[in-house]
């Protein structure tokens, strides 16, 4: 089911939604409560997960924003150890963002409702050759698969997914980039100065920094730049995070953080994935009135 087109378009403010796996299937209850809501920005960036809750925001399908990071889980070619032992990753990747959402496929994506959405985005994934981020928009995306590889490139996590060649380039998770998961320099780049941060993490987490270093410089050996950006993500998420909440602090940003995170990047139980979902609408809900002050939504 598709929501009729939004009735408030929001142009001063930036959305932006943090990656995290399966994780989203608290923060895609965000998605469907701002769909309910009416509220359509008219910009909105995503990185790794948060990628695939932008597409689906922007395409106004609550039911695939749930579907997303619950029931999809279930389908037997969404990956395994099998799929990552012949090269194609933990997470089935090819499938999960190309393969499933054509019209008569498990996860139908609705292409004109994001064509006729007004609003834009900003993809976001990481240059594993020159330790780069690359920033994909509208623009970039004539057809449907052109955003949904953007989208695996966004998602594709070191290691347990096989890296994106797309225009000559080697892609892999946006999280690895300058801000560590959360476009926030991005929309301050393009001049915005009010923020919606939807994150996958509770307010007092702290990355840590990753164990066994030499472990990951040996394996990314062809790929130097995303070693260093590896080992190194977690100060640069931290330092994000930090900002993020010093921007609230002064009045300009409205943080969405789970009261709770009752799941793992990786987790794949339905029953869980399910009651983290109706965990993200009850507080997305009972947040919204504060959020249509922020935005000055009537």
């Amino acid at each position: 089911m598709t929501l009729a087109a939004a009735p408030t378009r929001i142009d001063d403010t930036a959305l932006i939604f943090e990656g995290g796996g399966m994780r989203a299937s608290v923060t895609s209850g965000m998605v469907v409560t701002l769909l309910e809501a009416g509220l359509s920005f008219d910009w909105v960036a995503g990185v790794s997960a948060g990628a695939t809750n932008t597409a689906n925001y922007l395409s106004r399908d609550a039911r695939r924003a749930r579907r997303s990071f619950v029931e999809f889980s279930a389908d037997e070619q969404f990956g395994d150890l099998r799929t990552f032992a012949r090269g194609q990753g933990l997470f089935n990747a090819e499938y999960i963002y190309q393969g499933s959402g054509g019209p008569d496929q498990a996860l139908p994506y609705d292409w004109e409702s994001f064509l006729s959405n007004p609003g834009d985005l900003r993809v976001i994934a990481f240059d594993a050759e020159s330790g780069e981020d690359v920033v994909w928009s509208k623009s970039d995306m004539p057809h449907m698969d052109d955003l949904m590889v953007r989208v695996r490139a966004s998602s594709t996590m070191p290691i347990l997914m096989p890296p994106v060649h797309l225009d000559g380039h080697v892609y892999v998770d946006g999280a690895m980039g300058a801000d560590g998961g959360i476009a926030l320099s991005q929309a301050q780049s393009e001049g915005f100065e009010k923020f919606v941060v939807v994150l996958t993490q509770e307010r007092g987490y702290a990355k840590e920094p990753q164990r066994f270093p030499a472990f990951y410089r040996s394996w990314f050996r062809r790929y130097p730049a995303l070693a260093d950006a590896l080992l190194t993500r977690w100060k640069r998420y931290n330092e994000t995070r930090e900002r993020v909440f010093e921007l609230e602090r002064e009045g300009k940003a409205y943080v969405f953080a789970p009261e709770r995170m009752p799941v793992d990047n990786g987790t794949r139980d339905l029953s869980r994935l399910a009651a983290a979902h109706r965990m993200g609408l009850s507080q997305s809900r009972r947040e919204m009135p504060a959020i249509r002050e922020f935005v000055g939504a009537r």
